[in-house]
């Protein structure tokens, strides 16, 4: 049998194994990746990578960490932060206009000749989260240290996101050096307070949102931290990085859920106390999940990369509508895969009763979702009432989920195809961003928001991201600058 003979049959085996017939087989042979034109190979930037390194290295040595309270913030550090912004992008200091916005965050304004045009925004956040009590020691090399060591930038920001927003940075003085006019406004809108989700009032992103509304100003795009470019990498099946752009974001809501009781001495307990009567009805919750979904940019994701697997196995990926009860039952049996497929539950803090001898007369739990698109904070709090009949149920804070952005914008076609043109490896697909990000608040003057930070991680560097040993490879700054550099022409080109 001949080499192509042993590949069909090969293919015709996989298909029956997963009850597909053999037009799967023939499916397959078509369903196959977008090739990138070689012609159109992208000239190289000019990349001052050193200077890149330099620079992201001192910018993680000022701890600009954020809290809720914001009685502890060390506002100096701040102010440092300023200050060594403009001592090391002397030419943006010049060129373009600073405002501060709310209590620190920055707002820089790049003028063109076409203030008429709609403007693009660049976001970053300036603030970083605190090392948690007690895991100092664990660092490799100091939190605030900014090392550069075994091919890495060490600290807190090397991931999130003080490499991207001196990756933007840096960008934006290279064009200046180069000369480079926009064609459109430019801004770059660096928060202060991302990482406490702080209220509207005190959000330096909304503050920054509601000075464009108030000045009239609807922006054409935003791009902001997101998805990263991750190797997908197994041996036989696939070889390629997936760079996901986030188009939307999941809600977030706490809820408290309490239930009373009577009180008194444990020494004549009833069956079941407060406590008691909540742990049933906490239990009731985690086995009353949300519905899942497929949604369509889980879809899109899977297209993406069934695309870019090797035959035979591409006969699977090919008919995944026609295996979609197998894959929500596999997909919500894993925690990370389900968090994309359904509004999660996550009973997170539990009181009671203030002594070991004392019968509790209210105990309290506060439960984390995390809501999907489609759905709202009303839609939870029917759902924990449905599941917790006769709780109290109290509203502590939340957002319901971003809108959906297009993916047949201009904006997200430049973001995919500099990042196909940069690495014919690159696969683009649009995905739903976990967590919460600066870029939802420009929802009222802007319709074209994406999350994407142009750097190549790992998934395991990529959870050091808010713990121990958070760093990024020196490796990936060069393409982050390019990128950058390459997404500004594109959007202010005409």
């Amino acid at each position: 049998m001949s080499k192509k003979a042993k590949h069909i049959a090969a293919g015709i085996g996989i298909a029956a194994a997963a009850g597909l017939g053999v037009s799967a087989v023939r499916a397959a042979t078509t369903f196959k990746p977008d090739k990138v034109d070689e012609s159109q190979k992208l000239a190289p930037e000019k990349v001052d990578v050193q200077r890149y390194i330099d620079h992201l290295s001192r910018a993680i040595q000022i701890p600009t960490v954020s809290y809720r309270d914001v009685e502890k913030v060390d506002w100096a550090q701040f102010d440092a932060f300023h200050t060594f912004l403009k001592e090391a992008y002397p030419l943006i200091h010049e060129k373009l206009e600073l405002q501060i916005i709310s209590r620190k965050s920055l707002m820089y304004h790049w003028a063109s000749e076409h203030p008429e045009r709609e403007p693009i925004a660049l976001l970053a956040h300036q603030d970083v989260v605190p090392i948690s009590e007690g895991t100092e020691g664990d660092w490799e090399h100091p939190p605030f240290g900014g090392e550069v060591a075994d091919g890495f930038v060490w600290g807190r920001g090397a991931l999130d996101i003080k490499n991207h927003l001196i990756g933007v940075m840096e960008a934006v003085e290279t064009l200046l050096e180069e000369g480079y006019v926009p064609e459109r406004d430019v801004y770059l809108c660096f928060g202060h307070n991302e990482e406490v989700m702080a209220e509207e009032e005190e959000c330096g992103a909304y503050c920054m949102m509601s000075w464009f509304r108030d000045h009239g100003i609807r922006l054409d795009s935003v791009i902001d931290e997101g998805g990263a470019i991750l190797p997908v990498h197994i041996k036989g099946l696939i070889q390629r990085n997936l760079a996901g752009v986030g188009i939307a974001e999941k809600g977030h809501v706490d809820f408290e859920i309490a239930v009373t009781g009577k009180g008194g001495h444990s020494s004549a307990a009833p069956k079941h106390n407060a406590l008691g009567e909540l742990a049933k009805m906490i239990v009731n919750l985690e086995n009353h999940q949300f519905k899942e979904e497929l949604t369509p940019q889980l879809w899109a994701l899977f297209n993406a990369i069934g695309r870019n697997v090797s035959y035979p196995a591409r006969i699977v990926t090919c008919n995944l509508p026609l295996l979609k009860p197998l894959i929500q039952k596999v997909g919500v049996s894993i925690p990370q895969s389900a968090s994309m497929m359904r509004t999660t539950t996550a009973v997170t803090m539990a009181s009671a009763s203030p002594a070991p001898n004392v019968l509790p007369q209210r105990a309290a739990a506060v439960a984390n979702f995390r809501i999907m698109p489609g759905q709202t904070i009303d839609d939870v709090e029917k759902h924990i009432r449905k599941y917790c009949p006769g709780a109290e149920v109290n509203f502590i804070k939340g957002n319901n989920p971003s809108q959906i952005s297009p993916t047949d914008s201009r904006a997200f076609k430049a973001i995919a195809d500099i990042c196909q043109k940069m690495g014919p490896e690159n696969i683009v697909a649009p995905y739903l961003v976990m967590g919460g990000t600066d870029a939802r608040n420009y929802e009222p003057v802007c319709d074209n928001i994406y999350r994407y930070s142009p750097f190549l991680v790992s998934t395991s560097l990529l959870m050091t991201t808010h713990g121990t040993n958070e760093r990024i490879p020196v490796d990936s700054l060069e393409d982050g600058v390019a990128f950058f550099k390459r997404y500004i022409r594109a959007l202010t080109a005409d």
